[in-house]
């Protein structure tokens, strides 16, 4: 198991460069991967699972400790990208599959890979896993209304199919890993240091078969597809900030809710868009796996560098 540790450490260093490779691969090839697409959400199911193993009670606790932090934090995650990926596909002319797409990204709950992002961007890391677990649990309510809303005059949205999806491929799981260390966290333990290879591996797979089942439309629209792509993670991520320190949150929840709203669930999205909406509506959701990772660890590489201030903090901010 050290040895996987180990890998899974390389592996994850090397996460973006792994996941472009992958998605170069799956344009010069795609017949390889063109059968992949319905084995998707059951990669993600185990993706979910994996998060849902790491989760324990005290992880909600910071929602008692400062309810108004978690409040904005979480607000901000629901209002910021989907506002942002709106206004993205009124001002670019995207086809309605990958406009779809974009709001997809733009809806789902905060991604896993924040939690690490925070901790070495020197933020508040409990709110981030308060933020991404709830996030995560409110989203077969969330995710669905706000993509009927947001995406509906571009194709037909069934919120309906699209909340027992989520509920399957995301809320069982969670929840069955929540439970799963609570009733055999011995074993947990031990199986919890190959968890980051396993997202890796499950990723790289999503990746691959998305991009072999849209191959065409990434040709014609990739370049619009990184630039929207780039453009929403970034925005998210300063407006995050922002939102933070015009509601006087210390510097520390400042950067955990920055990378939180810019950092999403893209393997949902993704998801999401192979089954319900076609292959190039999956397209957004594996740009921004790589590239919000790539992001997020220079903006953690640089906080890392600048020690967290002590800022006076607004008494309601701290929850008291």
């Amino acid at each position: 198991m050290q040895r996987v540790e180990q890998v899974g450490g390389v592996v994850g260093r090397w996460f973006p460069v792994i996941v472009l490779i992958a998605g170069a691969i799956a344009m010069a090839v795609p017949e390889a991967f063109a059968g992949w697409s319905p084995a998707v959400p059951w990669l993600l199911a185990v993706i979910m699972l994996g998060m849902g193993m790491t989760l324990r009670p005290v992880d909600f606790a910071y929602i008692a400790r400062r309810p108004s932090a978690f409040a904005i934090g979480l607000g901000a995650q629901y209002v910021v990208m989907p506002a942002l990926g709106w206004l993205l596909t009124v001002l670019v002319d995207l086809p309605p599959e990958i406009a779809v797409g974009v709001i997809l990204v733009a809806c789902a709950p905060g991604g896993t890979a924040s939690n690490v992002m925070v901790f070495l961007a020197r933020g508040d890391v409990a709110l981030s896993v308060a933020m991404t677990s709830v996030s995560t649990l409110v989203a077969p309510i969330m995710t669905p209304l706000l993509v009927l809303l947001l995406a509906g005059r571009f194709l037909p949205v069934s919120p309906g199919s699209m909340f027992f999806s989520i509920v399957q491929i995301v809320l069982v799981p969670v929840i069955l890993g929540f439970l799963l260390r609570r009733w055999a966290g011995g074993i947990v333990d031990r199986v919890t240091p190959a968890l980051p290879l396993v997202s890796v591996v499950g990723i790289t797979a999503v990746v691959l078969a998305v991009v072999a089942g849209a191959a065409d439309s990434l040709l014609t629209a990739g370049l619009a597809i990184v630039a929207v792509v780039v453009v929403h993670n970034v925005a998210g991520l300063a407006l995050g900030y922002l939102v933070a320190r015009a509601l006087r949150l210390d510097v520390a929840a400042r950067r955990a809710v920055s990378i939180e709203v810019g950092m999403q669930n893209s393997g949902l999205a993704a998801t999401l868009g192979t089954v319900h909406f076609g292959p190039a509506a999956a397209l957004p959701g594996a740009v921004f796996s790589v590239w919000h990772n790539v992001s997020g660890a220079a903006l953690a590489g640089y906080w890392s560098r600048r020690p967290v201030q002590q800022e006076p903090v607004d008494s309601t901010a701290r929850g008291g």
